[in-house]
């Protein structure tokens, strides 16, 4: 699939879509009640949270300012980007067009079509959107490469090639050109051009995840090249160990090559990564039924059933279990819905009439055999092509021809995924980063909801935090993690209905309360209103100045507000001005730390953010210090371990970096083992 990453957003400061940042900040900007709203205050709210990836939440901004302002093109354009990322292509598509209509000299509109368009198979209407692009936007690397990309899919190798070699006379030294030209070689049956490309990507960028997971695709077609696809899969598992199709394909690999306890580990960790993946849970029943662990391959074959009903490789396969345990019911259900469906298949038939013969029907058992014996005796001789359905040549013995049909590992063939510079979930809109595959823990935050694992519950304890909780003087309860989920239409509904109330209670109250505002902010930070967060947080504290956690929030909507301004820079500042400005924003996030743990100076989650600011700042020895100080309060907390960690194995120190990674495994963060492994390698 196409994906579109946010760096569309990143550039619409530069473009005529730019808004000028107004200082005022009006509650009204974020209530859905209020008859007049200020446009531009929400524009920027709603890129807040396009900017987060809390796409329906963006949406609910963006429908207000078309609803007060339909004739701006602006956010049409900003909601088709939400819609996009939500894959409502045909919702993006009718966005991008409506802006289009109303500002057509904006080649970003052009190219969300475009993509749109391609994601529902429409490659030729998509490479017109990109010959619009284009020519607004003269040799731009990105949309070059996406039309490339739509020509061959429309069926257009020729005008594909000659993009590419326009892409590639622009952009010499852009890995990714090489790489899609590969895959368009690959198709024409190239390999020796793909592989040209492929070595050349390799050679600029040696970290082209893609290009290794293609030059493996490649070996294992060839079939005799097996060393060299794992040698190439395990290059990728360093660059991105956190993708469960490459351990599919590496323990295929080395099944191939009799490593049966590392197949086995492979599948147990892409089944770690992605619990419902079928095809691990498929190759892993496999496995486990090779050597006699029948029950648990009984398990995963039910699994895959639970996700698919119709998996029919999973059906005979779990036939053949349930016959080897004499549950034979059971296995003739599971033959049956195979021999219905694939009526022209003897190995269901030969597995039916063994059923049969065991449940002591011989008549059945014995026509069911002829039967079967007449379809291979009719069947062409062939090696077996992996598709489901087709007759191979006969035996007598069931085992030999199950041994080639249904029963065979499958691999994942969509690793290899060309637009990864696009992909949002993994660069969330800083391109700097693409190539990064390790990420530390992020900070703690103070917000209503977080996301707990089966490790982890990711929710912390601040006294204070719990004292506020007990006061039930707020609407919701506060909770303390770095793990906050995507919200849903209602939620968010739920926070504007709770920020006009805590409006009309502040309108009305004599004598304003501290913790009034903090409702509200917390409201303001859950919808990403980070600017509004920040001046109800400057109120509180002024009313309640020794209240530790109002600072931790204050840090917090700071910190956030710079991440949107860094990547959504204001161009009529100059580099050196806005890099003053950062560093300034960071040394306010820290004093706000800092001040909280003055006030509480045994709050574990508040020296773990200030590890993190100073990790941010490029003070090492400042953060580790800190991370140290949580451990001490905490000794439990594995995101401390997991960072510092990081830090000692970035500054050199492997031994005492790996200690950490391993404490910081055991309470939970799985990726610390990951990072382990690639150190190791």
């Amino acid at each position: 699939m196409l994906t579109f990453a946010l760096y569309i957003v990143m550039k619409l400061y530069s473009t005529i879509y730019r808004l000028a940042l107004t200082l005022c900040i009006c509650a009204a900007a974020a209530l859905p009640g209020t008859a007049q709203i200020n446009t531009e205050q929400v524009l920027r709210v709603g890129r807040n949270a396009l900017y987060f990836e809390d796409y329906v939440l963006s949406i609910q901004y963006f429908n207000r300012v078309i609803d007060a302002k339909p004739y701006l093109a602006e956010p049409y354009f900003l909601r088709a980007i939400a819609k996009y990322n939500l894959e409502d292509y045909a919702g993006a598509e009718a966005d991008a067009s409506r802006s289009i209509e109303l500002n057509p000299f904006v080649a970003d509109a052009w190219e969300v079509r475009g993509v749109s368009r391609q994601n529902q198979g429409r490659d030729s209407a998509a490479v017109e959107d990109y010959r619009r692009a284009l020519h607004l936007l003269p040799r731009n690397r990105n949309l070059l490469f996406n039309m490339a990309m739509a020509q061959q899919d429309a069926g257009e190798p020729a005008q594909a090639d000659s993009t590419y070699s326009e892409l590639l006379r622009y952009y010499p030294s852009y890995d990714n050109g090489y790489l899609g030209r590969a895959r368009l070689r690959i198709a024409e049956n190239d390999t020796a051009g793909a592989s040209a490309d492929i070595e050349k990507a390799l050679k600029i960028n040696p970290n082209a995840l893609n290009g290794y997971i293609m030059r493996a695709d490649m070996a294992m077609r060839a079939g005799n090249r097996t060393r060299e696809a794992l040698a190439d899969i395990d290059e990728a598992v360093k660059l991105q160990p956190k993708m469960a199709g490459l351990y599919i394909n590496r323990a295929y690999l080395r099944y191939q090559l009799d490593d049966y306890f590392g197949a086995m580990a492979d599948y147990d960790y892409a089944l770690q990564l992605e619990p419902a993946n079928s095809t691990a849970l498929f190759n892993r029943g496999l496995l486990l039924a090779e050597v006699n662990a029948n029950d648990r391959a009984l398990e995963d074959f039910s699994a895959v059933l639970d996700l698919e009903p119709d998996n029919y490789r999973a059906l005979y396969s779990r036939a053949l279990l349930h016959r080897a345990k004499g549950n034979y019911r059971s296995a003739l259900e599971d033959v049956n819905r195979v021999a219905d469906a694939f009526p022209d298949f003897p190995d269901a038939l030969w597995l039916r009439s063994d059923i049969e013969r065991s449940m002591g029907q011989k008549a059945k058992a014995e026509a069911t055999y002829m039967k079967a014996k007449q379809l291979a005796a009719n069947a062409r001789p062939a090696e077996d092509s992996g598709q489901q359905g087709k007759a191979v040549a006969s035996a007598d013995v069931p085992e030999e021809l199950v041994s080639r049909r249904f029963t065979s590992l499958l691999t994942v063939d969509d690793n290899a995924d060309i637009h990864e510079q696009y992909n949002n979930t993994a660069i969330r809109g800083r391109v700097q980063d693409r190539n990064v595959a390790i990420e530390i823990e992020p900070m703690m935050e103070l917000g209503y909801y977080s996301s707990p694992s089966e490790l982890r519950t990711n929710t912390y304890y601040i006294k204070e935090i719990d004292d506020l909780n007990a006061t039930r003087a707020l609407r919701y309860a506060v909770v303390v993690t770095n793990r906050t989920p995507a919200l849903d239409e209602d939620i968010i509904r739920r926070h504007f209905n709770s920020i006009e109330y805590y409006t009309s209670l502040i309108a009305g109250a004599h004598t304003p309360r501290a913790v009034d505002y903090i409702g509200r902010a917390l409201d303001f930070v859950t919808t990403r209103n980070y600017a509004a967060a920040i001046s109800d947080i400057d109120r509180a504290i002024a009313l309640m100045p020794d209240f530790a956690p109002a600072y931790w929030l204050r840090a917090q909507a700071r910190y956030h507000k710079l991440q949107v301004d860094r990547d959504t820079p204001d161009e009529s500042i100059d580099g050196a001005t806005r890099m003053r400005l950062a560093e300034a924003a960071m040394g306010e996030i820290l004093a706000d730390t800092e001040r909280g743990l003055e006030l509480s100076p045994g709050t574990p989650v508040a020296w773990f953010n200030k590890g993190n600011i100073l990790l941010e700042s490029r003070d090492y020895q400042g953060a580790i210090a800190a991370y140290t100080r949580a451990i001490e309060l905490k000794p439990d907390m594995g995101e401390a371990y997991y960072n510092r960690g990081y830090i000692r194995l970035k500054t050199g120190d492997s031994r005492a970096g790996v200690a950490d990674l391993s404490k910081a495994g055991e309470a939970g963060i799985v990726q610390a083992y990951n990072l382990i492994k690639r150190i190791r390698h």
